[in-house]
Formats: structure tokens, sequence, C-alpha cells
């Protein structure tokens, strides 16, 4: 048996969103896609978190930032809180989340409005508004 998916879905990784993180399936949905982008930052899939990020910001990101911060972060628990769009007819999509995290030995928490659209066929991230 796997152990509990980082995403606190109360599923399996294996079961959730490993298949993602492997390449193996594509997330269907903006939230399956955000939690498996919190899934990557638990386990420091940094190449899965650029690959998931809308083209236009791709560019964006350090990727030794990244990989720093993938370190020394430790995703604690996410809460869903709202999903709205990210239908099979959907271009667009947006998720509420709460994301609990410690950083540096200090507990916060992280709230995210974030965007989601398909870029040729796939959904990825575009942005989000924070705390």
């Amino acid at each position: 048996m796997s152990r509990p998916c980082p995403c606190t879905s109360k599923k399996t990784f294996d079961k959730c969103c490993e298949p993602y993180l492997s390449g193996k399936k594509q997330p269907e949905t903006p939230e399956k896609l955000m939690r498996s982008r919190f899934s990557a930052y638990a386990t420091r899939k940094v190449d899965y978190l650029i690959h998931t990020t809308a083209e236009e910001e791709r560019g964006k990101i350090d990727r030794e930032e990244l990989e720093s911060y993938c370190r020394t972060i430790s995703c604690i628990s996410l809460k869903v809180v709202k999903a709205e769009g990210g239908g099979p007819e959907d271009e667009t999509g947006t998720v509420l989340f709460y994301a609990s995290l410690q950083l540096n030995g200090k507990r916060m928490l992280h709230k995210e409005l974030s965007r989601f659209k398909r870029e040729e066929g796939r959904w990825v991230y575009v942005d989000g508004d924070t705390n």
C-alpha cells in the first residue's frame, strides 16, 4: 500500500497525485492540477512545477530559487475551499485553497485564489492572488 498523498485528499499517493507527477496521466481539472502541484512542492518535483506553469509565466521561474524553496518548505496540509470552471468544455478555471506550510521552523497559512487555463489541451497554472 502506498503512503497518504501529500495533497491530503485521503487517497494514497499512488491513486491520487503520483500518476500526474510521473507523467502517466494529465490532471483532468484545475483542482486536480492544483493538488498535484501541492504534492510536487512536498516531494520537490521542480520539473513538474515548471512544466505545469503557463508558457508565458514559465520564463519568469528561477529554477535554482524554486529548488531552494522546495528544500526549505514543509507542506503540512491542503484545504480546497472552492473550485469554479475547469469543466470539460471550459478553457479556464479557478481554485481557492488554504495550504498549511512550515518555513524555517515557522508555521504559516498560505491562502490563494489560483487561475488556470488550458494550453494545448492540458491544464496549466497561470497565477494567483495570495493571502
